[in-house]
């Protein structure tokens, strides 16, 4: 068995399991919501009780992630 690659470089810090499970409620309520402003969907998600930028930073991670993407009228949507 062959070791796991090394994680990609990033100055994000380590990711916990909160994020990924943070992130996954992002990629949901796009799929049912369907394409959505940053703030609605902070609102859909119940962002706004999230710790202080838990929110951004698990929208950021998934975008770079490629599970979610900004359409050029400003909504972002699941990959």
């Amino acid at each position: 068995m062959s070791p796991m690659p090394p994680p990609k470089p990033s100055t994000e810090g380590p990711r916990d399991r909160q994020v990924f499970h943070e992130m996954g409620q992002i990629v949901r309520a796009l799929e049912a919501h369907g394409p959505t402003e940053p703030d609605q969907l902070r609102e859909i998600v119940g962002g706004r009780w999230w710790e202080e930028n838990r929110f951004d930073r698990a929208l950021a991670l998934a975008a770079s992630d490629g599970l979610v993407h900004t359409t050029d009228d400003g909504k972002v949507v699941a990959t």
